[in-house]
């Protein structure tokens, strides 16, 4: 039986068929860096306690999900989700044409967010580190420096929001529900769909 004849099998079994594709760890890495970095940030030099505690939980975190990336699921790992600069710029230009490929796992914009914001928070909580230390305590420079990282992470935030929100909208797709759930639906039809999904039902199959 070929694989396009096993999606529109599942399509006619079950309405919205689904595949886990976030594994627990994931989803808690996500929502807690979420919370917490939403909380250093309205905190700052306000709650100065409470800001360093959410850095320090931030950075433990950030070095579970690297570690993750060896481990973890497929879906999991940057070698999954990591593209050329030649794919995420075509991927760029076939969202702008609604005509992008649905990926099960991140797409090739979701991938360079990812990486994006995992590098601009680790830098984040170095340079917020560095002002804990003896050497760079008072240091306007690196408090700058940080409240730069910090500003622009949270402009990362917002583009990533968007994105997600243009896919959702493409693919009809509710993604923000998909990393609660850790589950997204398996596609009726094979011709925009990426090779994830086909060798997830070739395997199954």
């Amino acid at each position: 039986m070929s694989t396009s004849h096993k999606i529109a099998m599942a399509g006619a079994d079950c309405p919205s068929p689904t595949v886990n594709v976030w594994d627990l760890f994931v989803r808690i890495f996500h929502w807690s860096v979420v919370v917490l970095f939403a909380i250093a940030y309205v905190t700052g030099d306000e709650v100065q306690r409470v800001h360093i505690i959410a850095g320090y939980v931030i950075a433990a975190l950030l070095a579970l999900r690297i570690v993750w990336r060896f481990v973890g699921p497929r879906h999991t790992r940057f070698a999954d989700f990591v593209r050329t600069p030649r794919e995420v710029l075509a991927y760029f230009r076939d969202v702008l044409q609604l005509r992008a490929q649905r990926y099960i796992g991140h797409n090739p914009a979701g991938g360079l967010m990812v990486v994006a914001l995992l590098v601009m928070l680790a830098a984040t909580c170095v340079s917020g580190y560095l002002m804990t230390t003896d050497a760079y305590w008072g240091s306007k420079a690196v408090e700058e420096i940080h409240g730069a990282l910090a500003n622009a992470t949270v402009a990362l935030i917002v583009l990533h929001v968007l994105g997600v929100l243009v896919t959702s909208f493409e693919h009809r797709e509710n993604l923000v529900r998909a990393m609660v759930s850790g589950r997204k639906r398996l596609p009726a039809d094979s011709s925009r769909v990426d090779r994830s999904v086909m060798q997830h039902l070739t395997a199954s199959g």
